[in-house]
């Protein structure tokens, strides 16, 4: 038996949590939809932080710039982007549940 390729296993288990985050998502009931957001925006806070060391990643002293530097910075930027879209839009979407529960005035 031979065995898989680490990339086609990583990709498997990617489709894999995509399907699984999907469905329970949306089972969620809008009572619980508040408190979801907001460990999502906790969880998204954490990956700024990893994307912001990826960003800033550096060679050591005295070598050469390669291009696995240069690619690290790149996804450092493009998650710090993602998650900070992902954070702004669960704010709004909090905001927006929590307005639905005040009492409309008159």
């Amino acid at each position: 038996m031979e065995a898989v390729d680490p990339t086609v296993f990583r990709l498997a288990i990617f489709v894999l949590a995509i399907f699984v985050g999907y469905y329970v998502v949306w089972s969620v009931t809008p009572a619980l939809h508040t408190p979801l957001m907001a460990v999502t925006n906790a969880i998204s806070s954490v990956i700024i932080v990893g994307a912001l060391l990826a960003a800033a990643a550096h060679p050591e002293t005295g070598h050469a710039v390669t291009s696995s530097v240069w690619i690290s910075k790149g996804a450092g930027v493009i998650a710090a982007a993602f998650a900070s879209v992902n954070i702004f839009g669960g704010f709004l979407v909090t905001r927006r549940m929590l307005s639905m529960y005040k009492k409309k005035s008159k």
